[in-house]
């Protein structure tokens, strides 16, 4: 399970929020780069950014943090936030994104995701699948849609996608543990049966249909092993290492334990 440490950004600033209200917000460091260079430094090869003011701009905005992240560290970065058009997609990977994640544009602009799937392929495009009482969300949180989080998925696993970033809101920052059940159900609907052929009989054989990324609510080291128990392909942790509930060299020391 990939360990990944989320850098939310406002006004080029590193901050964090409780549920998505841009009202809570905290600043932890004035100097992303400085945070993704101490990440690096404990053995960390990947990292989650996400660009807040373009979630609510709706367009990317903190571009050149993304640019300066990715060209002075060797973190494989995913980029989220305000990803709406072509133009924003080229920006980010020409600004150094390894992935990018697609949430809102998903739910409301279909055609223009699935266009991103088909140019840059599944292992490229992340779908965003944010939810509030297992509805998803959208537009930065501020808006929740009809759409059921697990059929939302299963819909756009069909159609290829592979990697999903799953975030309750109602965890989110708040410093309480995941939404166990819920990666639990998402990850058993989407199960694959694969059907194989053993001499003269056939055998079911189930596998992970998708590659989920959990978010939202990591509060303490000992909840990474259930997440791992659970199927979960990574972690995104934010608050949790901002307020020292769970430490850098704890989080090397898993990687080195964990390949």
């Amino acid at each position: 399970m990939r360990i990944i440490p989320a850098i939310d950004i406002i006004e080029g600033k590193c901050v964090r929020l409780s549920k998505g209200d841009y009202a809570t917000k905290k600043v932890y460091n004035e100097n992303p780069l400085e945070v993704a260079k101490e990440f690096e430094g404990h053995g960390i090869k990947h990292l989650h950014v996400v660009d807040l003011d373009g979630a609510k701009s709706k367009h990317i905005v903190n571009h050149k943090v993304l640019e300066e992240i990715a060209s002075k560290t060797n973190l494989k970065i995913d980029f989220g936030g305000g990803l709406k058009s072509d133009e924003d997609l080229h920006i980010a990977f020409e600004s150094g994104a390894s992935q990018i994640t697609g949430g809102s544009v998903a739910v409301k602009d279909r055609p223009t995701f699935l266009r991103w799937l088909n140019a840059y392929g599944t292992e490229k495009i992340i779908l965003g699948a944010d939810a509030k009482d297992e509805k998803v969300a959208v537009s930065g949180w501020q808006e929740t849609s009809d759409l059921g989080l697990i059929p939302f998925v299963k819909n756009y696993q069909n159609i290829g996608i592979e990697y999903v970033i799953c975030t309750d809101i109602s965890k989110d920052g708040m410093l309480e543990g995941p939404s166990f059940e819920l990666y639990k159900r998402l990850l058993q609907e989407t199960k694959v049966v694969r059907t194989e052929i053993w001499g003269s009989g056939v055998l079911d054989v189930e596998e992970n249909g998708i590659k989920l990324i959990a978010s939202g609510g990591i509060s303490s080291y000992d909840e990474l092993p259930k997440l791992k128990e659970l199927g979960c392909e990574g972690v995104i942790i934010g608050k949790a290492i901002y307020e020292n509930h769970i430490s850098l060299k704890q989080l090397e020391n898993y990687i080195l334990e964990n390949g």
